[in-house]
């Protein structure tokens, strides 16, 4: 089964980005800034992290540098903020892909499949 980390500050989005994934059989962990991300990084690397952009203690960009510094340099990484994309390739442009807050859950899920190479599902 594969692991997902997803990253955000505020939790309804990350249970509700949780829930969506678990139902596409995947195992979700989830972390409340970038700092909290990269401690559960050290446990056990996921196969995808899903990040917000700006959180508080360690933001998105950060914690996706600290990634790469780390090693981790084939661990896609999407971003995900209500801020145009442009703004978010400033600080970090090594990502996967980029979700626009809000979001439609198929969308994400579709991004996801994409991001670890398997077929997105059509039904969702």
């Amino acid at each position: 089964m594969r692991t997902i980390l997803v990253v955000d500050d505020e939790f309804g989005v990350a249970d509700v980005l949780a829930a969506a994934l678990e139902d596409e059989g995947y195992r979700v962990n989830t972390a409340a800034n970038g700092r909290e991300a990269l401690t559960r990084l050290g446990e056990e690397v996921p196969d995808l992290v899903i990040s917000d952009f700006m959180m508080p203690v360690m933001d998105g960009p950060a914690m996706a540098h600290a990634i790469r510094e780390a090693g981790h340099a084939d661990l896609p990484i999407i971003m995900m903020s209500a801020m145009p994309e442009a703004a978010v390739r400033q600080r970090f442009d090594g990502y996967f892909g980029f979700l626009r807050k809000p979001f439609r859950i198929h969308v994400a899920a579709d991004l996801v499949a994409r991001a670890l190479g398997e077929q997105p599902n059509p039904f969702t």
